[in-house]
């Protein structure tokens, strides 16, 4: 039960893998070959495995989740950094994490796990390059409709209600929501925020 990983370029699409490092390195390398610089960036990485208790993970299931959704945000992170500081001398990195992150996830511990690996890196990263400019972010999620939440629901066809009755707002997200939000932390009206994981989550974490 693996989704698709993509990483996007400026006004255009570039395909990588994300467990490739060369792979996502091309995919800076190409952004700043077509446009001469690199000013924002946006992690939006995730893979779900099936859902299962801790003991019943397969490793190599685990291996392939952390493979993109840690290390594959860990070395996009060193080549954008890298790119920005080369070029536009400042910028914003956005991380997608996961509302998951935040708590004990029972069927979902690698997945929360890697998640919160990414809120630390996200931490981190701001504390290192805030002096450069670079300001550094994430987003948590909270259930959205999605090609993941889709795969979720194939396993738990009641799942989405469940989450609803834990969410104030009682739905939902639509991809756009969060997206919005994505696009607010990597503009200049949130030019004062970094080091922030922040909820999308409908209230769920209220």
């Amino acid at each position: 039960m693996h989704t698709s990983s993509k990483s996007l370029c400026h006004n255009g699409r570039h395909k990588c893998n994300l467990s490739w490092i060369a792979s996502i390195e091309r995919a800076v390398q190409l952004t700043v070959e077509r446009h001469g610089r690199l000013d924002i960036a946006f992690n939006n990485v995730g893979i779900l495995i099936p859902v299962s208790p801790l003991t019943e993970v397969k490793e190599e299931d685990f291996d392939l989740l952390h493979a993109v959704n840690y290390k594959g945000i860990w070395v996009a992170m060193k080549a954008e950094i890298k790119a920005m500081l080369s070029t536009a001398g400042a910028g914003a990195i956005l991380n997608n994490s996961s509302v998951g992150s935040f708590i004990g996830n029972p069927g979902l511990s690698a997945y929360a796990a890697s998640k919160r690996a990414v809120n630390s890196l996200t931490e981190t990263a701001a504390i290192e390059y805030g002096p450069a400019g670079i300001r550094v972010n994430a987003i948590a999620p909270g259930t959205t409709m999605t090609e993941m939440i889709e795969q979720w629901i194939a396993q738990d066809p009641a799942i989405i209600e469940k989450n609803n009755l834990l969410t104030p707002l009682r739905r939902a997200a639509e991809p756009i929501e969060i997206a919005q939000a994505a696009a607010w932390l990597l503009s200049d009206h949130a030019s004062y925020i970094t080091g922030v994981v922040l909820p999308v989550d409908g209230g769920r974490r209220a």
